[in-house]
């Protein structure tokens, strides 16, 4: 049996302008001092595919416009919303009034990801980090937990991008469940 890939005028994407007014997922992300362009190019392109609320560009983390994320975001800038903020700590102290706010970390006391279930009246704010250093430990203090992404092999971390894209994927597919699963 074919399996002909589709066009792209096939895939019924949302248009830009369709994009803002969707509902969205209830899910800001938050990047601490990233600093590979083409990272924040790739978290870009992932909060479009998941409807995600907002970016948060934080410290040396760079914004658009820029050719190195235009080139991973493909357009994605112009339908995500972002905003840039210089102190990540100072970010998340405002957040935790309206997010449950979670690193993605390795911490003593994280929940690993497989097990932690959103609830789905709670809107999340999830802080990456940079790709040495991970999410700064004043960072991590001031959120309301951490949640571990488990690795079997040799490597103590992955990609920040490719972190984004699981958990990103993590909530909106557990989120999802729960909305489809909600009795009338």
């Amino acid at each position: 049996m074919e399996k002909r890939k589709l066009l792209n005028s096939e895939l019924d994407r949302l248009r830009p302008d369709q994009f803002k007014e969707a509902k969205k997922t209830p899910i800001v992300l938050v990047l601490d001092n990233v600093r590979s362009l083409n990272n924040i190019g790739s978290v870009f392109r992932t909060a479009d595919a998941f409807l995600v609320e907002k970016i948060y560009l934080c410290g040396i983390t760079a914004s658009p416009p820029h050719k190195d994320i235009h080139k991973t975001a493909l357009g994605a800038t112009e339908s995500v919303d972002w905003e840039y903020r210089k102190d990540t700590r100072e970010l998340i102290e405002e957040l935790k009034s309206q997010y449950h706010c979670l690193a993605i970390e390795q911490t003593e006391n994280a929940y690993m990801l497989q097990e932690f279930q959103p609830e789905s009246e709670m809107k999340y704010a999830l802080v990456l980090g940079n790709e040495v250093k991970g999410v700064g430990q004043e960072v991590v203090n001031s959120c309301h937990g951490c949640i571990e992404i488990p690795q079997f092999g040799t490597k103590h971390s992955l990609n920040i991008a490719v972190s984004a894209g699981i958990v990103t994927w993590d909530f909106w597919s557990k989120l999802q469940l729960k909305s489809s699963t909600k009795k009338p």
